[in-house]
């Protein structure tokens, strides 16, 4: 009883204390049954805490359904003006937002931000108290100013800087309208880089972690992403058989058509310009070249040009082609002319037996080697004409003598020992049979002696292919460019660009990748696009990726 808090003076009558519990006179079995002690609770043995509740800040607007800063600082301004005029009925205020509501409306964005993003901090200050020393912004000195706003205290406070630009206002990179600040800057600054766009931002408030919002801003940017993306280049693709097996020369030709030439229609006084195209056939084992000057671009005259060439260098097996596509200068006539005439072109090819092959459109990199043939002959012929302009006779045996110098560039390496054979040239492999006749035996290893005069012409040709394997074959094992392939990997269902030629990047069409094409060595490098008008298929070359949804 007296550690139970009994006053002295009532124990005298308190029979509990003097002779204890009635049931203690009588027999044991009529005792009360004592309950589990472990399920009483013993107040002694509670442990107490305390802790705060922190209650959601309520805004009367709901910032993420806005999707510019200044949308969102004018819908507040606007409200906190009728909040305004409710209370005060008899000074109403009307007409245009003036600079102090804006700033009102851009202090209350803050707070509501504020009390969001640190709301410890931010209730901890409104009592003027210390910061707890684990706070994220006790480094930054904060203290609450007159509009309930907490800014940067720094240490700059001696400055002759604005007063917004020695105190910035804190806010948090994770909270919605500092996000919004930055995409508003972003673009008011004519889509500033991360450096500039940051330093830009901090002249008003002061972002926790802001450099790394400043480089999402820009990464997430569409119109820079338009202007800087760059398009897929995917590992360089293995060669095909056509270019490394054995076999004649021109058996397997690659043709692109460049130009135009200014030529003279005839000689003397009167005479006009009119356009002169080269017609380019390359061989692709040897590059063997063959140029051949087109008066103009109908489908009688290529067709001719054609069976001036089947005539001088054997029939084919098969053409390739790049469907005039990729072409400089008369690309949009040669586009057209090729587009027009393509069903004639295969017609012609059928009834010679001769198999035609047209790369993808928009995909140049398929024909690299008639592209670099047509590069090289640009090279000498533009040298010699210079401004002059000749007749077509005068710019055929231009032609002629330009595949004369091309075919005679070596294939490989030169060697530095003056023993070593001469270097291989594609002239090596036109001449040593007539344009009709079969395949010989194999003579490498017979004696020279004791083969008449057209055998031993043929083991020297024989030569030349032996070492085409041994030393040409062996040089292509190297890739020369797009070594990796570790950019962007593509999915079906991704969101691109379709780069374009001749438009610029801000047109270019967007779309979605439906189907994807793996090439002989398995690495995807044509896709079909579905796009909003209609399916396209584009090599990866001309796509540019674009970030997730």
């Amino acid at each position: 009883m007296i550690s139970r808090g009994v006053d002295p003076h009532l124990i005298k009558d308190l029979e509990l204390w003097w002779s204890g519990p009635q049931f203690l006179s009588k027999p044991e079995c009529e005792w009360p049954q004592l309950k589990d002690s472990s399920n009483f609770p013993l107040p002694e043995l509670e442990i107490k805490s305390h802790t705060v509740k922190i209650e959601p800040v309520e805004s009367f607007i709901q910032m993420e359904n806005y999707s510019k800063f200044t949308n969102l600082k004018r819908v507040t301004a606007y409200i906190l003006r009728f909040i305004h005029n409710i209370k005060n009925p008899k000074s109403k205020t009307i007409g245009n937002l003036t600079i102090d509501e804006l700033t009102n409306s851009f202090n209350f964005l803050c707070i509501v931000a504020q009390k969001q993003s640190f709301p410890n901090e931010y209730a901890t200050l409104t009592k003027n108290k210390q910061l707890n020393s684990k706070s994220n912004i006790l480094s930054l000195s904060p203290f609450i100013d007159d509009h309930n706003l907490i800014r940067v205290g720094g240490r700059i406070d001696a400055s002759s800087l604005s007063y917004d630009q020695r105190h910035p206002i804190l806010l948090h990179s994770s909270h919605y309208l500092t996000k919004l600040i930055f995409n508003y800057y972003h673009i008011y600054n004519l889509h500033a880089g991360p450096q500039l766009l940051l330093a830009s931002v901090r002249q008003l408030i002061w972002p926790i972690h802001g450099r790394r919002l400043a480089r999402n801003t820009v990464q997430k940017c569409v119109m820079c992403r338009r202007v800087q993306g760059k398009t897929l280049n995917p590992l360089m693709g293995n060669l095909p058989a056509q270019r490394i097996t054995l076999d004649f020369p021109f058996r397997s030709v690659g043709v692109d058509l460049a130009g135009p030439f200014m030529t003279l229609n005839r000689k003397g006084r009167g005479a006009r310009l009119v356009k002169t195209y080269l017609c380019l056939f390359i061989c692709l084992r040897y590059k063997c070249l063959h140029l051949e000057a087109v008066s103009d671009l109908t489908k009688d005259a290529l067709l001719m040009t054609f069976r001036r060439m089947i005539s001088r260098r054997g029939k084919p097996a098969e053409f390739f082609s790049d469907n005039g596509k990729n072409l400089v200068g008369a690309a949009n006539d040669i586009k057209k002319f090729l587009k027009q005439n393509k069903e004639s072109i295969i017609e012609f090819a059928t009834q010679e037996q001769i198999k035609f092959i047209f790369s993808p459109s928009y995909a140049p990199h398929f024909g690299g080697i008639w592209e670099a043939g047509v590069k090289s002959a640009k090279h000498h012929i533009k040298r010699v004409m210079g401004n002059t302009h000749l007749t077509f006779e005068e710019i055929s045996t231009l032609f002629a003598q330009v595949e004369a110098i091309l075919n005679s560039r070596p294939l490989c390496p030169l060697s530095p020992s003056p023993n070593d054979f001469l270097a291989l040239t594609p002239g090596h492999f036109l001449i040593g049979r007539p344009i009709t006749s079969l395949p010989s035996p194999d003579l490498t290893d017979h004696n020279s002696s004791s083969l008449q005069r057209y055998a031993r012409l043929e083991q020297i040709r024989q030569h030349f292919w032996n070492r085409w394997n041994k030393e040409y074959v062996s040089e292509l094992q190297n890739r020369l460019k797009w070594r990796t392939n570790d950019g962007p990997k593509l999915k079906i269902g991704d969101l691109v660009l379709i780069h374009e030629e001749y438009v610029p990047p801000l047109s270019w069409r967007m779309g979605r990748v439906t189907r994807m094409f793996p090439g002989r060595d398995g690495v995807s490098r044509v896709v079909d696009i579905n796009t909003t008008k209609g399916s396209l298929r584009r090599p990866l070359t001309r796509i540019c990726p674009l970030l997730p949804d």
